[in-house]
């Protein structure tokens, strides 16, 4: 029998990317699921998985605190996973009061409601390698300072010390992740590269890289993070106020990342990607990827699904749902 089975747990942030994905998992194993929603949009990554009819949704901000304890004590919560947060570089940039609002202020106001609610008994919370910022020697490892200074990087950081704070000052059992960047089905954020990418290749329209080409990056496949939250919240006990990476140890180049998706959607010597500039742009970090030595020693995760087997998956997803994503 599942651990997860009969089990309840809320996941905010499930209608992104994501968050869906756990959703599905903890659905697939026979968790109680409670979803959070902020707004209603025409399709989510929860609709495209056909998750709303077998989980419940609850309407609202992880903001509001009052909802927060609510939703923990009337469905007798047991398990957050709390990925909520406005996860768009740019908007960030543009738009800092309201990506610190949903990912800080939401992320404390969580923690605040689970400290309240005795039910309680595990959360993992996302923080991102973005949280890390520049360092010489790469690849990070869990006891790097965290360096994040822009706007989208900066929240994470207070995202990963507010939960750490939780589990050190008041014992509450939290944990958080650090993964590198996400693929792989149901991402409808199609400014991120590797959606944006596909699309564009699978339109027959030769896909734009916004720099230079040069950065190195580092991809997990979503299937791999969707296990790595559980199996943390799983071992929520000996994991306690501890940050765990989780990443594949195949950094690649951004220009050979988009090389690698038209060859294998089988557009090799029909597109060429176009680079935008000539420059490395202005702050950009030049490499980011992890050490998940400790995820692996620890809890015994490792990713599964290497990178080209991970792009042919999504790829062929992509194909079959492009009335869908636009």
């Amino acid at each position: 029998m599942s651990f997860w089975n009969n089990r309840n747990a809320f996941v905010t942030g499930a209608t992104g990317f994501v968050g869906a994905h756990v959703a599905r998992m903890l659905v697939e194993r026979e968790a109680r699921v409670v979803c959070l929603q902020r707004d209603s949009v025409r399709a989510s990554s929860l609709d495209l998985f056909d998750l709303r009819r077998r989980v419940t949704v609850i309407n609202g901000a992880v903001e509001d605190f009052a909802l927060m304890e609510r939703v923990l004590n009337e469905y007798e919560i047991e398990s957050v996973f709390h990925l909520a947060a406005q996860a768009i570089v740019g908007a960030a940039n543009r738009s800092p009061l309201s990506t610190f609002e949903t990912n800080i202020r939401g992320t404390y106001s969580l923690l605040e409601a689970c400290r309240q609610t005795k039910a309680v008994a595990r959360v993992v919370v996302a923080s991102s390698d973005k949280a890390y910022g520049t360092h010489e020697h790469l690849p990070y490892t869990e006891e790097y300072q965290l360096n994040g200074l822009f706007p989208y990087d900066a929240s994470k950081v207070c995202t990963d010390v507010l939960a750490r704070s939780y589990a050190h000052a008041y014992k509450l059992p939290v944990a958080v992740t650090r993964f590198a960047n996400i693929y792989g089905p149901g991402d409808l954020n199609l400014s991120r590269i590797i959606p944006g990418t596909v699309v564009s290749v699978l339109r027959d329209e030769a896909p734009i890289i916004r720099s230079d080409g040069t950065p190195v990056r580092e991809f997990v496949y979503v299937d791999d993070v969707a296990r790595g939250y559980l199996l943390l919240a799983e071992r929520i006990e000996e994991a306690r106020g501890e940050a765990f990476n989780f990443g594949t140890n195949q950094p690649v180049q951004m220009l050979e990342l988009v090389r690698r998706i038209i060859e294998i959607a089988g557009r090799a010597g029909r597109l060429e990607p176009k680079v935008m500039l000539q420059t490395r742009i202005a702050g950009e970090i030049d490499a980011q990827y992890l050490s998940a030595e400790k995820a692996e020693a620890r809890l015994g995760w490792r990713a599964e699904v290497g990178l080209d087997e991970g792009l042919k998956w999504t790829i062929e997803w992509y194909r079959e749902h492009q009335d869908e994503v636009r």
